[in-house]
């Protein structure tokens, strides 16, 4: 089924940030893993693979609006050199990746292709809720400090 060219250039762009994002948790992830943070390391690392889901997921669409997907394409990684900054670029990338995701949304349905706008308000609920958790870390640390709530990541 041939796609609106929009809405595949718009797809594509939402690839790069999730691929984007693939990267930028595995090396959260494994930086935590490093510092001895396992529940952080795994945190990060279900993220990670939650991100490649969203990228499957929009290759297929792509592929399926007769597209070409473009995966050599990343933007800018922001890799925290410390847990609390970690967070802060996570949740700066979540919030883009949730405007991105509304944005397109809108676009979907504006050249009605309502299966297209399913499949991203699915992604975008995804994105809302790893923001959530973002949310939730950060809460933790402000309550906590960042040394207790360090102590409490370690392994069991």
């Amino acid at each position: 089924m041939k796609g609106n060219a929009k809405l595949i250039e718009t797809l594509n762009a939402l690839l790069a940030d999730e691929l984007t994002a693939i990267n930028q948790y595995m090396v959260h992830s494994e930086m935590c893993d490093d510092w001895g943070y396992e529940k952080l390391h795994k945190h990060f690392e279900k993220r990670a693979i939650d991100e490649m889901k969203h990228a499957e997921k929009l290759i297929g669409r792509i592929l399926f609006l007769e597209g070409t997907p473009t995966v050599s394409t990343l933007n800018k990684i922001m890799i925290g050199d410390s847990v609390p900054k970690q967070l802060v670029n996570d949740h700066t990338a979540e919030e883009g990746a949730i405007k991105a995701y509304n944005d397109a949304i809108v676009l979907a349905g504006e050249v009605k292709d309502f299966a297209t706008r399913d499949l991203l308000q699915q992604i975008l609920n995804d994105e809302d809720a790893h923001m959530d958790g973002i949310e939730e870390l950060q809460g933790q640390i402000e309550q906590m400090t960042v040394q207790v709530f360090l102590t409490t990541q370690v392994k069991e």
